[in-house]
């Protein structure tokens, strides 16, 4: 039995591009082998530990388990499309360094994601809010507290309430 493959067309990182998959292959398969997006990390595979989370048409999404011919016409954001022009890092990213919110990493890119779904929204939340919003990643590091930190701090300096 031959795969069937479709041709799909999105936008990733602000680039239109198009790339023929196979029509079973999952949006992180595609992102990681098409267009070496490696921050986008297969943990699970089955959409619980949150390593995979990308952004999609402004709303996260666990890759593994969206089909990559779903992105057709869609607007897919990764950790790469935070970094500036010159590879500096977004307020959220220091704000993970500078609270130590990194241990050994494999986690942090998909809740760097959820953390600028969170942040795009312009709202202020309590921590018991940020840490439910959170909750979809696993850390087995357990830099939970720290990471909850640096999205608070990223989130009220935002929102001018934190020098």
């Amino acid at each position: 039995m031959s795969a069937q493959y479709k041709l799909v067309k999105c936008n990733i990182n602000g680039k239109d591009v198009e790339t023929m998959v196979d029509v079973r292959a999952s949006l992180t398969d595609m992102l990681r082998n098409d267009y070496r997006l490696t921050s986008v990390k297969k943990g699970c595979e089955v959409g619980e530990c949150g390593a995979c989370n990308v952004i999609i048409d402004g709303e996260c999404f666990n890759s593994c388990i969206y089909l990559a011919v779903w992105a057709e016409g869609k607007k897919v954001r990764t950790l790469e499309s935070l970094l500036g022009p010159n590879g500096e890092l977004s307020d959220i990213q220091q704000s993970f360094i500078d609270e130590t919110a990194i241990q050994c990493g494999f986690c942090t890119p998909g809740f760097i994601m959820t953390a600028v779904e969170i942040l795009e929204t312009g709202k202020e939340y309590t921590r018991d809010q940020l840490r439910k919003l959170l909750s979809g990643h696993l850390c087995r590091c357990t830099g939970y507290e720290n990471i909850v930190n640096a999205v608070e701090k990223t989130m009220l300096r935002r929102l001018g309430k934190l020098d």
